[in-house]
C-alpha cells in the first residue's frame, strides 16, 4: 500500500520517534515516505502530534555526539510548525492509560506513553516502524516498512 493510500482521510497522524528521525536526518530508505508526510503537514493536509517521548528519544544521540544542528532541527521540526502538535503528559490520566496499555500489549514504558498520548490527542494513525506497536488495536497503525510511495 501506498503512504498517499495509507493517510487518506486521516486528519490527525501521530509521529512515533523513527519516522521523525527518517526525515530530519534524510535517511536513505525512509526519506522519501517521510517526505510525503511531512508535505502533507506543512500543507495543512494532516495534523502532525508529537509527545515529550519523541522529542527525547530524537534528542538523545545528538546530543551525545554534540550536534547542535540536528539537536536545533529536531527542536523546530516538533515545536516550531503551526501544523505539528506537541501534546505533553500533563494529566495522571495518561500514565494511567499507559500503564493498562503496558499492561494489555506488553509494551515497553514509553512506547506506551506513545500510544496513550496518541489516544488522548485523538489521533486517527499512529505512524511507526516498529512493528510491536501492531498489537495496538485502539487505532490504525501504520509501520513504515510496510509502506511505499506513489512515485
Amino acid at each position: 500500500m501506498t503512504i498517499e493510500e495509507s493517510l487518506e482521510g486521516v486528519t490527525r497522524l501521530f509521529l512515533d520517534s523513527a519516522p521523525v528521525i527518517y526525515f530530519a536526518e534524510q535517511d536513505a530508505q525512509y526519506f522519501p515516505l517521510m517526505r510525503v508526510v511531512f508535505e502533507y503537514i506543512q500543507n495543512g493536509v494532516i495534523l502532525g502530534v508529537t509527545s515529550p517521548v519523541t522529542l527525547a528519544e530524537c534528542l538523545v544521540l545528538p546530543y551525545r555526539l554534540g550536534q547542535t544542528q540536528l539537536q536545533q532541527n529536531f527542536i523546530t521540526l516538533m515545536l516550531g510548525s503551526d501544523h505539528m502538535v506537541f501534546h505533553p503528559i500533563p494529566v495522571p490520566s495518561i500514565a494511567i492509560e499507559a500503564a493498562l496499555l503496558r499492561a494489555r500489549y506488553n509494551l515497553q514504558l514509553p512506547d506506551a506513553f506513545q500510544v496513550a498520548v496518541a489516544l488522548a490527542a485523538k489521533c486517527e494513525v499512529f505512524l511507526t516502524n516498529d512493528i510491536t506497536f501492531r498489537r495496538v488495536t485502539e487505532m490504525r497503525v501504520l509501520v513504515l516498512e510496510d509502506l511505499k510511495t506513489s512515485e
